[in-house]
């Protein structure tokens, strides 16, 4: 109790948010293991079922939160905008009842993984994301060219943080809530971009340091989490959220 009589509101848990990039069933070399199959995506949804979770978009979790209704709910987020979640997630996720946010590299709409070393994959277009913000799913940004963001000057975060919603919202037609760092690579100019530039909520990886709306933990799920693997990721988060509290 403070001197006001009043106890001091205690922090909303951090929620779980689950990490995906690519949802395919090829069979060329994944070398930085990016990809799951939709029969496995399948398989960890059914998990999440019998978990009694349900996976939503991460701004449908974070305003369940805000209204103390976030219980029995997990964000599923896929990076980088893959041809493959229109393909195979969003089917999967469908039977499933189920959304997600998909976040998307704005300059490089239509184009390929020109930021990795390895395998190129396709992404989607400017009408195929426009198709996923209809069927449902959140689409949030993931920066204009994947840069690492942590040390830019303030000119070009602003490009790839503030410009690539501008841009994003100009595609949908909508405004854009959500935010994904590249990489997970965050500094507090980063986040404090994020925050001026609008948007409701941001999420990086694994870091539980801050957790706060601009800075929301993920974990990465990919081809050999089966169920009792999900399971235990999902330990280990509220472990970490409880540290954090």
């Amino acid at each position: 109790m403070g001197d006001d009589g009043q106890r001091r509101a205690a922090p909303r848990p951090l929620p779980p948010v689950l990490m995906y990039h690519s949802i395919s069933p090829a069979t060329t070399p994944d070398p930085h293991l990016l990809r799951v199959h939709p029969h496995r995506l399948g398989a960890q949804l059914r998990a999440l079922r019998r978990l009694r979770l349900r996976g939503v978009s991460l701004a449908e979790l974070v305003a369940a939160r805000d209204r103390g209704e976030g219980a029995g709910l997990v964000a599923l987020t896929f990076d980088d905008g893959y041809l493959d979640f229109l393909e195979y997630a969003v089917p999967v996720l469908d039977r499933h009842g189920m959304t997600g946010t998909v976040y998307v590299v704005t300059d490089r709409l239509g184009g390929e993984n020109d930021w990795d070393e390895g395998p190129r994959l396709p992404l989607m277009d400017a009408d195929q994301v426009r198709r996923v913000a209809a069927a449902g799913h959140e689409v949030g940004s993931h920066s204009a060219t994947h840069a690492h963001l942590s040390g830019l000057d303030a000119a070009a975060l602003r490009a790839e943080v503030a410009g690539s919603r501008a841009t994003l919202e100009d595609v949908l037609g909508a405004p854009v809530h959500g935010f994904c760092y590249p990489y997970g690579d965050v500094d507090a100019a980063a986040a404090d971009a994020a925050r001026d530039a609008g948007y409701d909520h941001a999420c990086v990886t694994r870091d539980y340091s801050v957790g706060d709306r601009h800075t929301l933990p993920r974990f990465y799920v990919g081809q050999r989490d089966t169920g009792p693997r999900l399971a235990a990721k999902l330990v280990r988060h509220l472990v970490a959220r409880a540290r954090v509290r």
